[in-house]
């Protein structure tokens, strides 16, 4: 075993080549191998290369070679057949087959005798990777201090059992149990050396030194393998990837055979490799220490499925940009002729494979080795820069002339990150799932480069992709195995890829080369990277490398894993990629820098040259000269003498509005999900906002320096009225007001921003919302500084916004708002996901969900605009001007592109206005699109009779330059005479804007301006302005545009940054608001153009080619032209020197084809307004123009009566302007459409056009395989980095969440952003709970959005502190008896006893909810036979009611959603008191009436416990705490208050606190069995008191009924307790409340009784707490006397009169205060759902007890829409579905087939008699005079039957039934005391009908025969029902029968 036959003849190497692979096949599971002759073909130069080299190689390096790296055997490892271990010997991992212990750990303590001339060595066992087995090894086996001379073979002993002489590594491997799948090697399993420590310990040594580690500078850890996270590669076999079919089939778009696997790497820690000190340029000592003890780690990688069935047939043709990791199935043969290879040893090429870890131990640029010296003049020659990324490995020194290069370390870190496994994948497993190996990472790169087309830049965005999809598609199967649940469905793929080895690389980076054109060289050196450098330099020098952009060097010596580096030579990718190294300021200082040294000089110069007439300026003297009279004339005729254009005399262009401040749906869209998010952010449990406890908004609007946007934003804030709506200013608004509420982030902001600061402290009640407008700019840390100092406000945003005061402030909520929210949306965002707010879409599935007048364009519509299929696209570059760009920049190597390019622009746009201006020979100086931007510009203001025009916008970020660029237009401009014709405004961020008078004049009169004074501040008041913006700044700072923009020209923004907000935001200026009904995308571009792109001209008249006014999409041309891809303007429009001979002839030429066609091609014009014009025209001129254009001219001309169009044809007039609208006589050169509307009006109806630098336009409008415009891919932003490269690609499917939650993910910031310490090891932590982002795109409203949102939160939080509650008048108040007596002075304050026994007892209902019940007659009464049924209609019952809305008192009843800081303890968040710390306790007592024990549950809370009385021992509830009757105290409500609620747990007012003024009181809440958890949840601090689970079902009469029983037999367990201690049972305090869950508020009448006479007095009513009311009743002289005390339902609408006598005797309802003790024998009927409170008073009266009202005080009542009765549905037994049942159904006969219904037969009876008790009692029917006698109970029998109530009862007080004639007679469920002779002492009418209800049908019977009722009643037999329940349900009968 291990014998290698290093040193002989090739004859041989093909033996051992053959002997290898018959033995692979022989083990292998697969039937195909490697071929032999690709394995001799890819290695054989390795055994030529070490001859000539004079190296020796070891013998075990090829066998590592042959099987590690599989480029020997070239097959894949295949797994390893051990030979089974005899029988019965031990198999343990880390025993010996004789069973001896080998772990280092159990026998470093042992004695272990080595023989001489043996070394102790650590083995390392796949099965146990934390432990090392110790063997004895002989040292001539194993290699020296250098990695040499070890003996091929192997000697060893196993220390454990003593059995010696093992002469094979395998045999020994067996022996020791290492259990291994690959071949056993020595080199793999022997790793460490074993020592003897101070205390004689056997430990972990050095590693052992194979194969010369110190030369590989790979970073590996000594210490790292036994505590790695993944398996050591060596412990697994090679991971196997899917075969090229399967692969094929998961992506398609991948060749079969391009796969890659990749490597096994150990999980290196962060030593201290990256960040070692650097001596010298060298590394330090120490480190190189450490680099002589590292171990390089060596697994395969793989290049794909490679099959070599013969010799090359093609040369490699590249790969699709789709799929940048696949390349054609290759046929690898030994290619001697690679035409890129060069051989710096002599043909020779030693391989090594290399370890798959992270990178160099050194700093990436340190260089090392000998120095490279850099040829003098370099930039001379080559001019440009070369850039060189390092790549892999060392970098060697450059010395010289080191100006002339840039090293730059960006391919370095790409190629490391692409190493570092993301965390994300760790979940598939370590052991299987391996990086990309540095081979493949460099040939994937070389692959890339060659795609590349010229003018294209590499982005390292592409590369990581390209790497992360290789390395995916390498791992597919493992993914997905990890993934299924079934590892079945992927079976384990028998075959693996063979790996590319460094020996490979070279040959095979040649050949990928060899298709480009030589565009990519490859240098191939032995040595050194420092001879590939200087070769390259060299042929640099020699002119040899002019067609060459990239020059890949790799060095891949014997001795060392490769070193490589890649140099940028592209004269035009040298240029943008050491330009976009710069960071702005040094852009800035650089561009400065060359204004002021003069450099930019020899660029005019240049120019001058080029102009064969001479100097332009010299040009422009002779021309102003010559022109000065004419033009001065004809402009200002053209200008202030408007020009009626429609022959209608109409002098006035009526289109110019600019838009004042209008919500749209969409913004208040946005502003309800902002107040929802707020809601969420208080409602939450995390107590970090209580709104309930603002009473008002303030707000303050940060915005960036920008004096433009500072006004924009005051603008907006002065016209949407907010401050008089929040109340924060007075109607007189001042400007000056106005400021207090915008800052702009400058040196002044930290005075504004204290004074926001000092109001927050100072104002808790009122909720600061501070907006961070245009939030993505300057987000620097506080602490760093890309700027020059002398930039103040640089990371203000981080010292004021992130300051702890803003941070800790509970009443401060921070609104981030931006279009661009990705710098935001990092690992360590403060912002947490749930805050943020994504502006939303406007279509989903295909509907419009918000009806918008307006169409919004942004990037995803202008991208879209450039599809195939579309109209003129809104997307262009100017392919001339990025050819003179490109041809200066060689020529000028030392400018900076952005100066070149902003000094072609200028000349262009002056070459442009002169050629306008009747200089036509400059048109040859300047580009097609130019000269369209200024023809369209100069022309526009003199077609329109206001003047109006267009706005272009010139961008020219660097401001040095913008100065220069406003200086040379301006002063063309005046030479020219133009200075009347439009505006040039420089705009800069920090200043205001500059206009000239004369303009400020035309904006006032268009806006209709009256103060003297006026200036334009913002470029949104520049509407209509002609004029060209030069708009500087190196960033957008929120600006908006006007309407009558037109063009964005974007030729000079800074290409080479690119970063996703740069690029989104620069085009952001041109997004834009259309009308809706413009399908701007979809207009038709003619077929003919296709064919003939040098016809369609945009030169002259742009505005007319896509005038889309009108609805036209179902009168277009249904022919579709296919665009083609290139938006290149000039490629599809007429040159300006295009003879109108062509165009004519091209026009009679495509006449035959169709009237469509013909009509649409127009030279000028495109297809919209020609089309629509031809329908108007008539359908016959279809017909007849087909054969000659004089036609076509002859059949406009007879139509010249179409509405608001002229036509007119021009011809090449000499007039200084060519202006479409002179029109002159008709010729047949071209013809034109002319619509009279002004230019300014068809701009705003389209978006403008923009033009990109070719390089942006490329990346804008590429998409990847998803759709995804690469722009999307790219980093979000300068302050953040990538969190790794694998990391998943974005799609085009993801929503705006989704990209926020992968930024989240993928995204960390860099130290200077002020993010970066925002770190927490418990992740949630670093969120502010107070801070919310909302991110739309630029342009739509996001301000009006937010504004509007201060205005809604404000009527919330007004919302929060109100309530609606019943507002209703008494009803019945006609019945009540107006008597002159009055019992009581008004200003009683108490009711005198024997006074009030003289008081009659009122029976009529008052309280407005009863307004539909029966009503209850007392004596021969006359009521107004009006109908009372119409009041109200079932369904309106609670719909309909009254209510007002009412602020809440500081003496409110609250619900749940109240928090504040003073009722926390009351709710439970107490933090003596664990949350819902409470128990649970029975409580029984026995009921004769229901005929057994009642059994209630107490939830009693620990707080609540001193309440009650436990018994000692057992702690048993014995009984609540009474007080006495005498007991006084200000803090304590004597009285507890019960509270029966159902169904709302939330809404329920159960916080009394505040009501009870914060005094001590007992609250009990009745809750049903099944709602007691829930109730328990949100109020852990309340008592309560559990019904049994038999009232579940039950009504409020239940609920009532034992809060009465329970109080009863309290009170009475209360006097047994205290009379031990020696109280009388008259003094306990008898009283409860029983309170309803909607009292929310409580009033006092106050009376001022001071005037002349008794009788007058004035009275007011106010809030006061419960605690006030419940003391005062508490106090009533005589109080144990009164049964019931109520009060008033309040109403605005009381009236003196009813307050006049301040206690009355009627009925009290909703809130009442109970006598337990005199009503001991009144009971509340269990049964009952409605009028229980009706029912109980009626009894209590009638039993003589005293029922008092206080008329003085008030209760108001919340108007709740959930719960309570409303909880009651009555629906079907049988079936599930909700069918809406009619309550006549709720009654049927006995024994009939009826539907039965699921619910309580009470209510079903109740519900009936409310809605159909005339069927019952048909005499009763609106009978007011004679009522239903309703014995022993009130029913409610509905509003239009009136009832007598008398009671059964011996002495009770009944009503004078003399004289009264009854209608008809019901008795329910009566019981022993209605006897016969009872009943006969009443008189009905003849006719009338009686009503008996009982139980069941028995009792029905018995109780007609006991009242002998036959005698005066007539019964039939049908006249029997039942409620409509089921037997088990128990319902109720009824028998009817008629009076004889």
């Amino acid at each position: 075993m291990g014998n290698s036959y290093a040193g002989q003849l090739k004859t041989t190497r093909f033996e051992e080549v053959l002997h290898n692979s018959i033995e692979a096949s022989l083990r292998s599971n697969n039937l195909v191998p490697r071929p032999i002759f690709s394995q001799l073909y890819l290695e054989a130069e390795q055994q030529l290369s070490s001859l000539e080299a004079g190296n020796r190689a070891d013998n075990e390096e090829e066998e590592e070679e042959e099987e590690d790296e599989g480029s020997e055997s070239s097959s894949p490892p295949v797994s390893y057949q051990m030979k089974p271990p005899p029988e019965g010997c031990c198999t343990t991992d880390g025993f010996c087959q004789a069973g001896k212990d080998l772990r280092l750990v159990s026998i470093s303590n042992d004695h272990i005798e080595v023989p001489s001339g043996f070394l102790l060595v650590g083995a390392k066992s796949p099965n146990l990777p934390d432990h090392l087995l110790v063997c004895a090894v002989d040292k001539r086996f194993l290699p020296d201090d250098n990695g040499r001379n070890a003996l091929l073979g192997f000697s060893g002993n196993c220390v454990g059992c003593g059995k010696k002489g093992f002469c094979y590594f395998t045999e020994f491997s067996n022996h020791i149990n290492l259990k291994l799948t690959t071949q056993p090697k020595k080199q793999k399993h022997l790793k460490y050396y074993l020592v003897r420590n101070a205390q004689g310990a056997l430990t972990k040594g050095s590693l052992i030194c194979w194969k010369g580690a110190e030369f590989r500078g790979r970073q590996s850890s000594s210490s790292t393998c036994s505590s790695t996270l993944f398996q050591l590669p060596e412990s697994s076999g090679f991971s196997g990837s899917t075969s090229s079919e399967q692969l094929a089939a998961a992506n398609p778009s991948a060749p079969a055979g391009t796969q890659q696997t990749a490597a096994a790497v150990d999980h290196v820690p962060s030593t201290a490799a990256f960040s070692s000190a650097v001596y010298n340029g060298k590394e330090s000592p120490k480190q190189q220490l450490v680099k002589n003890n590292l171990s390089a780690l060596t697994r395969p990688s793989v290049l794909g499925a490679l099959t070599n069935s013969g010799p090359p047939k093609k040369r490699h043709k590249g790969w699709s940009p789709e799929s940048p990791s696949s390349t054609e199935t290759w046929n690898l043969q030994l290619n001697p002729q690679a035409p890129n290879r060069i051989k710096n040893d002599g043909g020779s090429l030693s391989s090594l494979p290399h370890s798959a870890l992270v990178g160099p131990a050194s700093s990436p640029m340190v260089g090392s080795g000998e120095p490279v010296s850099v040829p003098d003049n370099l930039l001379k020659i080559c001019k440009a820069k070369p850039v060189i990324f390092k790549g892999h490995g060392n970098f060697p020194y450059l010395c010289g002339n080191i100006n002339d290069v840039i090293v730059s370390p960006l391919l370095y870190t790409c190629y490391r990150n692409s190493q570092s496994l993301s965390r994300a994948y760790e979940q598939y497993g370590a052991s299987t799932i391996q990086p990309i190996s540095e081979e493949m990472q460099l040939l994937l790169t070389v692959y890339y480069l060659v795609q590349l087309a010229s003018d294209q830049v590499p982005l390292i965005e592409d590369l990581e992709q390209i790497f992360m999809r290789s390395w995916r598609e390498s791992h597919l199967s493992e993914i997905r195995q990890y993934q299924q649940a079934i590892p079945q469905a992927f079976p384990q793929v028998p075959s693996q890829i063979a790996p590319v080895t460094s020996a490979q690389l070279p040959w095979l980076a040649g050949l990928a080369a060899s298709s480009c054109n030589d565009s990519v060289h490859i240098i191939e050196c032995s040595y050194s990277l420092a001879e590939g450098l200087s070769e390259m330099f060299k042929l640099l020098i020699e002119g040899k490398l002019l067609k060459t952009n990239y020059v890949v060097i790799i060095c891949a010596s014997r001795n060392r894993a490769i070193d490589s580096c890649i140099v940028i030579t592209g004269k035009y990718q040298a240029r943008v990629l050491s330009e976009s190294m710069l960071t702005p300021s040094d852009y800035q200082k650089e561009v400065n820098y060359q204004l002021v040294t003069g450099k930019v000089e020899t660029l005019g110069s240049f120019f001058s040259t080029l102009c064969p007439e001479g100097d332009i300026d010299l040009l422009l003297e002779k021309f102003s000269q010559e022109n000065q009279g004419h033009i001065s004339s004809s402009v200002s005729a053209s200008v202030n003498k408007p020009t009626a254009l429609n022959g209608n005399g109409t002098t006035v262009c009526t289109s110019y509005q600019i838009e004042r401040h209008q919500i749209r749906p969409f913004q208040l869209a946005v502003a309800q999900k902002l107040l929802s998010h707020i809601c969420s952010i208080a409602d939450s449990s995390t107590q970090n906002l209580d709104l309930g406890s603002f009473e008002k908004i303030d707000f303050l609007i940060c915005v960036p320096p920008s004096e433009v946007t500072y006004q924009q934003t005051l603008f907006h804030l002065w016209h949407s009225g907010i401050l008089l709506e929040l109340g924060l200013e007075k109607e007189h608004l001042t400007k000056q007001r106005v400021e207090q509420y915008v800052m702009k982030l400058d040196a002044e902001a930290q005075i504004k921003f204290k004074v926001f600061l000092q109001n927050s402290m100072q104002n808790p009640h009122t909720l600061f919302v501070l907006i961070h407008d245009h939030a993505h700019w300057d987000l620097m840390s506080a602490m760093h500084s890309l700027y020059p100092q002398t930039e103040l406000s640089t990371g203000l945003v981080d010292r004021l916004l992130n300051c702890r005061e803003v941070k800790e402030a509970p009443n401060i909520v921070t609104l981030h708002v931006t279009s661009f929210p990705y710098a935001l949306q990092t690992q360590h965002t403060h912002i947490s996901p749930y805050n943020e707010i994504h502006w939303p879409s406007s279509y989903s599935n295909g509907v419009d969900l918000y009806h918008e007048n307006k169409k919004y364009f942004g990037l995803s519509e202008f991208i879209e605009s450039t599809l195939s299929g579309h109209s003129i696209p809104l997307l262009r570059y100017d392919s001339s001007f990025e050819a003179m760009v490109m041809a200066l920049g060689k020529r000028f190597p030392r400018l900076h592109s952005a100066v070149i390019r902003t000094f072609v622009l200028i000349q262009h746009y002056s070459a442009a206005m002169m050629a306008v201006c009747g200089l036509s020979q400059m048109k040859n100086y300047t580009s097609v699109e130019t000269l369209e931007i200024t023809q369209n510009l100069i022309n526009s203001s003199r077609q329109c009779p206001s003047g109006h025009g267009l706005m272009v916008v010139l961008r020219i970020p660097c401001t040095p330059l913008a100065a220069v660029a406003y200086e040379r237009l301006y002063n063309v401009r005046e030479r020219l005479a133009l200075e009347d014709n439009f505006e040039i405004i420089l705009g800069n961020p920090n200043s205001g804007i500059t206009i000239g008078k004369h303009f400020v004049e035309q904006l006032k009169v268009w806006q209709k301006i009256e103060d003297v004074d006026w200036r334009p501040q913002t470029y949104l008041e520049l509407e209509g302005l002609p004029c060209i913006l030069i708009f500087s700044g190196m960033d957008p700072q929120g600006e908006s545009l006007p309407r009558s923009l037109r063009y964005c020209d974007l030729r000079l923004i800074n290409s080479s940054c690119l970063v996703r907000t740069t690029l989104e935001q620069e085009l952001g200026l041109a997004a834009y608001f259309v009308s809706s009904e413009i399908h701007t995308e979809k207009a038709v571009v003619n077929d003919v153009l296709e064919s003939d792109p040098e016809k369609l001209s945009s030169t002259d008249n742009e505005d007319e080619e896509i005038a889309m006014e009108g609805s036209t999409s179902e009168k277009r041309s249904p022919m579709k032209r296919e665009r083609s891809r290139s938006h290149d303007s000039a490629s599809s429009s007429l040159s300006s020197k295009a003879s109108r001979k062509n165009l004519r002839s091209s026009l009679l030429r495509d006449t035959a084809k169709s009237p469509h066609q013909v009509l649409s091609s127009s030279a000028e014009e495109t297809t919209n307004n020609y089309e629509r014009q031809k329908q108007k025209v008539d359908k016959g001129a279809q017909t007849t123009i087909s054969k000659h254009l004089p036609l076509i001219t002859e059949q406009l001309d007879m139509k010249q009566n179409i509405k608001s169009t002229q036509i007119s044809i021009t011809s090449s007039s000499s007039s200084p302007f060519s202006s479409s609208s002179s029109s002159s006589a008709p010729t047949h050169n071209s013809f034109i459409l002319q619509t009279s509307q002004c230019s300014m009006s068809k701009a705003s109806k389209q978006p403008p056009i923009v033009f990109l630098p070719k390089l942006v336009y490329d990346i804008i409008t590429s998409t990847d395989s998803s759709g995804l415009p690469k722009s999307s891919s790219l980093l979000p932003c300068h302050s953040v980095m990538w969190a790794s490269s694998f990391r998943p690609l974005m799609s085009k499917m993801m929503t705006c969440t989704e990209q926020s939650l992968y930024y989240r993910q993928w995204t960390v910031p860099k130290p200077i952003h002020m993010d970066y310490n925002n770190r927490n090891e418990g992740r949630m932590d670093t969120f502010h709970p107070r801070r919310l982002l909302l991110s739309g795109p630029p342009q739509i409203g996001k301000t009006g959005a937010y504004l509007q949102f201060l205005s809604i939160l404000s009527r919330m939080l007004i919302r929060l502190t109100e309530v609606d509650v019943y507002d209703e008048e008494e009803i019945n108040i006609n019945i009540k008896e107006e008597s002159d007596q009055y019992y009581h002075q008004p200003g009683d304050k108490w009711p005198d006893l024997e006074t009030f026994k003289k008081m009659p007892f009122d029976y009529t209902i008052h309280d407005p909810k009863y307004e539909d019940a029966s009503l209850i007659c007392s004596k021969l009464q006359t009521v107004n036979s009006e109908d009372r049924s119409m009041s109200r209609r079932q369904e309106d019952m609670y719909t309909r009611r009254q209510t007002t809305r009412m602020r809440l008192s500081k003496y409110a009843a609250y619900n749940t959603y109240h928090h504040c800081e003073q009722c926390h303890q009351y709710m439970g968040f107490n933090p003596r008191y664990q949350l819902y710390e409470s128990t649970l306790h029975a409580f029984a007592f026995s009921y004769s009436m229901l005929g057994e024990e009642i059994q209630l549950h107490f939830i009693i809370p620990k707080s609540k416990e001193h309440h009650f009385v436990f018994s000692q021992p057992g702690r048993q509830l014995e009984s609540m705490r009474l007080p006495l009757v005498t007991d006084k105290s200000e803090d304590y409500i004597k009285s507890p208050t019960f509270t029966p609620t159902t169904g709302r747990h939330e809404h329920g007012l159960f916080n009394l606190y505040h009501a009870m003024d914060g005094a001590s009181h007992l609250h009990v809440l009745v809750v049903k069995e099944y709602e007691m958890a829930i109730y328990k949840k949100y109020w852990p601090n309340h008592i309560m008191l559990v019904l049994p689970s038999i009232f579940n079902s039950a009504g409020v009469g239940a609920a009532h009924f034992l809060i009465k029983e329970l109080s009863y037999h309290n009170l009475e367990l209360e006097r047994n307790r205290q009379e031990e201690l020696g109280i009388k049972p008259q003094d306990i305090w008898p009283f409860i409340v029983i309170s309803d869950d909607s009292c929310v508020m409580w009033n006092a009448v106050e009376i001022d009784c001071s005037g002349d006479r008794k009788s007058d007095y004035m009275w007011t009513e106010r809030n006061v707490s419960l605690k006030q009311i419940l003391q005062h009743i508490e106090a009533t002289p005589n109080v144990t006397h009164y049964a019931l005390i109520g009060m008033r339902k309040w109403s605005s609408k009381t009236n003196s009169a009813e307050i006049k006598e301040p206690f009355a005797c009627c009925h009290v309802h909703d809130f009442i205060m109970l006598n337990v003790d005199l009503t001991q024998n009144v009971q509340y009927n269990q049964n009952r759902f409605t009028c229980d409170d009706v029912d109980f008073n009626l009894r209590a009266h009638s039993a003589g007890l005293l029922i008092c009202r206080f008329n003085h005080f008030s209760v108001m009542k919340k108007q709740i829409a959930v719960g309570g009765q409303r909880s009651f549905h009555i629906k079907s037994k049988v079936s599930d579905t909700p069918v809406s049942i009619s309550p006549a159904q709720y009654i049927c006969a006995p024994d009939s087939k009826h539907t039965f219904l699921a619910a309580p037969a009470q209510l079903l009876l109740e519900k009936y008699l409310q809605f159909h008790s005339h069927r019952f009692f048909p005499l009763s029917l609106k009978n007011y005079s004679h009522p239903v006698l309703s014995v022993d109970c009130y029913l409610n029998l509905g509003p239009q039957i009136a009832v007598s109530y008398v009671s059964s009862r011996p002495h009770s007080l009944n009503i004078s039934s003399s004289g009264l004639t009854f209608s008809g007679l019901l008795l329910y469920l009566c019981d022993s005391f209605v006897v016969a002779s009872f009943l006969k002492k009443f008189h009905f009418l003849k006719g009338a009908t009686l009503c008996v209800i009982c139980q069941d049908r028995n009792s029905l019977r018995q109780t007609v025969v006991r009242l002998e009722l036959e005698d005066e009643w007539q019964f039939r037999l049908r006249d029997e029902f039942q409620t409509a329940n089921a037997k088990e349900d128990r319902p109720l009968f009824f028998l009817t029968g008629r009076h004889i």
